[in-house]
């Protein structure tokens, strides 16, 4: 490109993004609650499939390569499955992206429960403690670390699969960067791609403190 188009199209043009402000905010909002819809959904049907692997341990390896084989499906594959079912929809694009957390948000539950100490287990037991009340007054909290770390790699890999559903018109942030690929125009593209990564960076900030905040047992220094 000659110096005379590299000043005609700059990366960051500033009266585009005064004149644009509105659609700017509107696809990080859309960004921001594909984001929260999928990963909501996914730690809620993740929590089911746990249980399920954890109180029946023969179903864990089923389970866990049930969701392995979602995560391994292309993207933009599940968008175009599900398409003629739900048209260019919300659900087109939430229903594949909740199911590319549920590996992560599996594997690191069932991971977080198995470190919990037999001896522990034991001892909850022996203080009268019913299985239900030992789960959550005892197991949960040890294995909340290892959820929380997958919370956080399920939410920032899901902020970056978010653009890919432009693709069906529901991409948030995606579709800046879609529309700047199509018109060669790097402005949108330029700010679809820096508010992806800090609305990443701020949502993984977010859960990291709110998981140190609700684990503080874990950041006592150990006796030596």
């Amino acid at each position: 490109m000659s110096v005379l188009g590299e000043a005609a199209n700059p990366i960051i043009r500033w009266e585009w993004i005064v004149d644009e402000w509105d659609q700017i905010r509107e696809a990080l909002v859309q960004h921001l609650e594909l984001t929260i819809l999928s990963v909501t959904l996914g730690a809620v049907v993740a929590a089911i499939l746990s249980a399920i692997a954890l109180r029946w341990r023969p179903s864990a390896t089923p389970i866990t390569g049930f969701t392995g084989f979602l995560y391994t499906i292309p993207s933009v594959a599940l968008f175009g499955l599900l398409v003629p079912y739900f048209g260019l929809s919300r659900a087109t694009a939430v229903l594949p992206l909740a199911a590319y957390t549920l590996l992560i948000l599996v594997t690191n539950t069932i991971a977080g429960f198995d470190a919990v100490p037999a001896s522990v287990r034991d001892a909850a037991d022996g203080m009268g403690l019913t299985p239900t009340q030992r789960v959550f007054k005892v197991e949960l909290p040890i294995a909340l670390p290892y959820i929380v770390a997958g919370l956080r790699i399920a939410v920032v890999s899901t902020v970056g699969l978010v653009t890919v559903a432009a693709i069906i018109g529901q991409g948030g942030l995606g579709r800046l960067i879609l529309d700047g690929l199509q018109r060669t125009f790097w402005t949108p593209m330029t700010i679809g791609a820096t508010l992806s990564i800090l609305l990443a960076l701020v949502l993984d900030g977010l859960i990291y403190t709110a998981g140190r905040v609700a684990t503080p047992w874990s950041r006592r220094p150990q006796a030596t």
